[in-house]
C-alpha cells in the first residue's frame, strides 16, 4: 500500500474515534466542579469563585487566561438551560437536527479540539479590555434625565446599548467608531449605555437585548432596525430630524421666504452650495437654531437659481452664508468657506439670532432680548416701540428701524411689541391717555425675574421724526452717565405667547405622534415591549365598556334632586335639563344634583378660608339681600359642573355685612378695583354684586372674577388678568332691574370659562401678606 494512501486511511479511521473523543475533552460540569444535578444557584456560586480565582488580571499564572476563557464558556452552557439540556442529551450546546447536523457538530467538535485562533484569546470580552473611545460617550441614569434629554430638543443622539460578553457588540464596532466621530463632528449627540453596570437606564430606553441601537430627539426614543453600516446609521439620524427645517429656494420663491420676517419674527438664513441635496450638518444647525432663525437652501447647481445667485453676487464654487433681517434686497451678515465647519456656523448664527428690531412676542423672548442686571458693567437697556397693529403705523416703525439700525450698541436693545396684542404690558409702562391709539418709545430695564422693572418715557409719542430722533438720542446719551435717569417703577406680567399654535393643532401633533409611535412598535417591538401599549389599549376598552354597562343599568332615581344637610348651607337647587346639560357637557361628573353653598360668616371664617388644607380653594360668591336669589341660581348652574372636585368649596358672602373686608382685599388686586375714600360720594353705592373670590386659604392668594358688563354682545370674561378699571355700577336706589331679573343673573356670565382657567392655573395670583378678620 502506498504511504500517501496509508496516510488518509489511517486519518479516516481516527476521525471517529476523534470525534467521540472530543465531547470528554470539554465538560462544563467538570470545569465548574458541580454535578450533573446541580441547581443554578450552585452554577452560578461556583462561577463566581473560579473567575475570581482564575482572572487574568488577579492570577498571573500562564495559564490562567485560558482556565478563565473555559469558565465563562462552562457557565455559558450551564447558566442556559436550553443549552444544558443540549449538552445533557447530545454532549454539546447546539440543538439536535438529526443525524446529519450531529456529525457536522462532532466535526466542529473536531475542529475546536485541534485549532483556536490565535486572536481568540486577546478578544475584549471584559469592560477593562473595551474600546477606550467610547468612555466619553457613556450615560448614567441621572445624567441622561437631567442633561440628555433636555439637550435632545436642541440635537438628536445617536445612543448604543452595549455589554460585556457580547460578540455582536465587537462585530459593529469599527462601524460605530466611524459613524460616532463623524456625527459628533456634525453636530448630532452620541451615547452609549453600558447594560451591565446601568441596567435601570437600558430598562428605560427599552433595550431588552445587546446590541441595539436607537436615536433620541425631542425626548422621544426611536429604534433602529436595520442592518448597521455607515450609510444606514447616517440616513437613520437624518430620518429623526423634522421634515420641514429647510426649505428648498429658487429664483421663484426667494421673495416669499425672505418677506415672511415680519411673521416669523425671525431671521432668515440661505445657504448657497453646489450639493444636490441639503447636507446633514445644515439640517443639524437647522433644528438646534429653529426657534430663532428660518432656514432656506439654495442649489446652485440646478436651473431656475440664476437670478438668485447673480442678485446677491455668488460664488458657486464656494459655500456661502448670508443672513437676512429686515431688508431682503441685502444680507445682513454673510460668510464664506470652502468647507463649512460647525464651529464656524455656530459662531455665525450666534451672532444674528435676532431682527434688527425684534418683535417681543413671548416671554422667553423678552427675558433674552432684556436680561436683568447682573452688574454695572453688564447693564442692559430696552428701548421699546409700542404700537397698535396696522399700515398706520408702518411710518413710525420704519422710522425706528433706521434709528436702531444707526445706534447699535452691546448695552442697548431695540425692539417692538404690539400693545393691542400685549396689553398688561403696555397698560403698566403707558398710564397717560395721550399716548391711545399711537405710538410711544419707553426705555426700560429690568432688575429681577419678577417682573420689576425701571423705566422712562419719551414725553410725547413717537412719529418718527428728525426731532423725535434728537430727543431720543439725547436720552440715551444721558443714561451712559447717569443711570438713574430711568426713574418711574412698576412690575409687568409675564408676556403671551403669540406665536404659541392653538390647542387643536397641539392634540392634533401630539395624537399623530402617538399613533406614528404604535404604529412603530406594531411591527418591530418584540412582545415584552408591547405588553404595557396592550394592558392601557384593555385598560381603557373595559373601562369605557364598563362605564356604559354601569350607566345603562343604573338607577335613575339616583340623579333625582336631594334636599341639603346642615343649618348654615344653602342648596341652589339646578333644573333637570340644566344638570344634564352639565353633566354632558364636562367630564368632571358632579357627585350630587345640587350645588352646597355655605355662607361666609364670622363663625366660619376660619374652618373655610383661613385653615382651609393645603390644595384647597373656596369660590365665594359676592351678593345683597335684593340679589340673592337670582344670583345663587345662576352660580349654582354655572359651577355645577365644577363640584365633583373635592378640592373646591363654595360660598356666598353678603355686601351689606362685610364690605369692608371685600374693599380691602381688592387693594392687592394691582388696581383691578379703584380704592374707594370717604370723599368719594360713591362710596357707600359702588356695586360689587357679582364678583367671584378664588380663595386659597393656604398660600394667601386670590383670584378674582369681574361680572359680565351688560349690553356686550360677545361677553367679557372677567378675571384677576385683567388691568382695566372696573366700570362704576349704577346706584342701587337708580337700578330699573328687580333682584329677579336677566340683567342680574347676566353678570356670572362664563363664569364657567373663568372655572376652567381657574382649574388650569392660568388666572394671575393676588397674594396678601395675611388673611384680615371678616368682622
Amino acid at each position: 500500500m502506498e504511504p500517501g494512501r496509508a496516510g488518509w486511511l489511517l486519518l479516516l479511521l481516527l476521525l471517529p474515534a476523534l470525534g467521540a473523543a472530543a465531547p470528554g475533552e470539554f465538560d462544563p460540569y467538570r470545569v465548574l466542579g458541580v454535578g450533573r444535578s446541580s441547581s443554578q444557584a450552585d452554577i452560578k456560586k461556583a462561577y463566581k469563585r473560579l473567575a475570581r480565582e482564575w482572572h487574568p488580571d488577579k492570577n498571573k499564572d500562564p495559564g490562567a487566561e485560558d482556565k478563565f476563557i473555559q469558565i465563562s464558556k462552562a457557565y455559558e452552557i450551564l447558566s442556559n438551560e436550553e443549552k444544558r439540556a443540549n449538552f445533557d442529551r447530545y454532549g454539546d450546546a447546539g440543538e439536535s437536527q438529526g443525524f446529519s447536523q450531529q456529525q457536522h457538530r462532532q466535526f466542529h467538535r473536531f475542529h475546536d479540539g485541534f485549532y483556536f485562533d490565535e486572536s481568540f484569546f486577546h478578544f475584549p470580552f471584559n469592560s477593562e479590555r473595551r474600546d477606550t473611545s467610547d468612555e466619553k460617550y457613556l450615560l448614567h441614569f441621572s445624567h441622561y434625565i437631567n442633561e440628555i434629554v433636555p439637550d435632545s430638543f436642541k440635537k438628536p443622539y445617536l445612543i448604543k446599548i452595549t455589554s460585556d460578553w457580547c460578540f455582536s457588540c465587537i462585530h459593529i464596532e469599527p462601524v460605530w467608531k466611524e459613524v460616532a466621530q463623524e456625527l459628533e463632528a456634525l453636530g448630532a449627540g452620541i451615547g452609549v449605555v453600558h447594560a451591565g453596570y446601568e441596567r435601570r437606564l437600558a430598562h428605560h430606553l427599552g433595550a431588552h437585548s445587546t446590541p441595539t441601537l436607537l436615536g433620541l430627539i425631542n425626548g422621544k426614543i426611536t429604534f433602529f432596525h436595520n442592518a448597521v453600516v455607515r450609510e444606514n446609521l447616517r440616513q437613520f439620524v437624518e430620518n429623526l430630524l423634522p421634515g420641514n427645517l429647510v426649505e428648498k429656494i429658487t429664483d421663484k420663491n426667494y421673495i416669499r421666504f425672505l418677506s415672511h420676517w415680519r411673521k416669523d419674527n425671525k431671521p432668515h438664513v440661505l445657504l448657497f452650495d453646489h450639493m444636490p441635496v441639503v447636507p446633514l450638518l445644515y439640517k443639524l444647525t437647522a433644528f438646534a437654531y429653529r426657534d430663532y432663525l428660518s432656514f432656506g437652501y439654495v442649489y446652485v447647481g440646478l436651473r431656475g437659481t440664476e437670478e438668485l445667485s447673480s442678485q446677491y453676487n455668488i460664488n458657486v464654487y464656494t459655500p456661502t452664508m448670508m443672513i437676512f433681517k429686515e431688508h431682503i434686497d441685502r444680507p445682513a451678515d454673510v460668510v464664506q468657506a470652502r468647507e463649512m465647519k460647525k464651529q464656524l456656523i455656530d459662531d455665525f448664527l450666534s451672532q444674528n439670532k435676532f431682527l434688527m428690531v425684534a418683535r417681543l412676542t413671548s416671554q422667553r423672548l423678552f427675558q433674552e432680548l432684556c436680561p436683568v442686571k447682573k452688574s454695572h458693567r453688564q447693564r442692559k437697556y430696552c428701548v421699546v416701540l409700542l404700537t397698535e397693529e396696522g399700515e398706520k403705523f408702518a411710518e413710525a416703525y420704519e422710522a425706528f428701524l433706521t434709528f436702531a439700525v444707526a445706534n447699535t450698541k452691546d448695552t442697548l436693545r431695540f425692539v417692538h411689541i404690539y400693545s393691542d396684542r400685549q396689553p398688561e404690558f403696555a397698560d403698566a409702562l403707558l398710564m397717560d391717555e395721550k399716548y391711545h391709539g399711537r405710538s410711544a418709545v419707553v426705555i426700560l430695564e429690568r432688575r429681577n425675574n419678577a417682573g420689576k422693572i425701571v423705566f422712562k418715557a419719551l414725553e410725547e409719542a413717537w412719529q418718527g421724526s428728525k426731532e423725535d430722533n434728537f430727543i431720543l438720542l439725547d436720552l440715551l446719551d444721558q443714561l451712559r452717565t447717569d443711570p438713574g435717569l430711568l426713574s418711574s417703577e412698576t412690575v409687568v406680567a409675564d408676556l403671551n405667547d403669540e406665536l404659541a399654535p392653538m390647542f387643536l393643532i397641539r392634540w392634533f401633533y401630539s395624537t399623530v405622534d402617538y399613533i406614528s409611535d404604535w404604529w412603530d412598535s406594531l411591527f418591530h417591538s418584540n412582545w415584552r415591549e408591547m405588553m404595557p401599549l396592550l394592558s392601557l389599549l384593555f385598560s381603557a376598552l373595559f373601562i369605557l365598556f364598563g362605564t356604559v354597562i354601569v350607566q345603562a343599568f343604573s338607577d335613575s332615581s339616583d340623579t333625582r334632586d336631594t334636599p341639603p344637610s346642615g343649618k348654615e348651607e344653602t342648596a341652589a337647587k339646578t333644573e333637570k335639563n340644566d344638570a344634564s346639560f352639565s353633566k354632558e357637557s364636562n367630564s368632571r361628573i358632579p357627585k350630587k344634583s345640587f350645588v352646597e353653598v355655605t355662607e361666609l360668616t364670622d363663625i366660619n371664617y376660619t374652618s373655610n378660608l383661613v385653615r382651609l388644607r393645603p390644595g384647597h380653594m373656596n369660590i365665594v360668591l359676592i351678593l345683597s339681600n335684593s340679589t340673592k336669589t337670582p344670583l345663587l341660581q345662576k352660580f349654582a348652574l354655572e359651577v355645577y359642573m365644577f363640584t365633583g372636585s373635592s378640592s373646591l368649596h363654595f360660598s356666598f358672602l353678603s355686601l351689606d355685612k362685610h364690605r369692608e373686608w371685600l374693599e380691602y382685599l381688592l387693594e392687592f388686586a394691582q388696581d383691578a378695583a379703584p380704592i374707594p375714600n370717604q370723599y368719594d360720594k360713591h362710596f357707600l353705592e359702588r356695586d360689587y354684586t357679582g364678583y367671584v373670590l378664588a380663595l386659597n386659604g393656604h398660600k394667601k392668594y386670590f383670584c378674582l372674577f369681574k361680572p359680565h358688563r351688560s349690553g356686550d354682545e360677545g361677553g367679557t370674561l372677567g378675571s384677576c388678568e385683567d388691568y382695566d378699571a372696573l366700570q362704576h355700577a349704577e346706584a342701587r336706589g337708580k337700578s330699573s332691574c328687580s333682584p329677579g331679573s336677566r340683567s342680574i343673573k347676566n353678570k356670572l356670565h362664563k363664569l364657567s370659562f373663568w372655572m376652567e382657567r381657574l382649574l388650569e392655573g392660568s388666572l394671575q395670583r393676588f397674594y396678601i401678606p395675611s388673611w384680615p378678620a371678616l368682622d
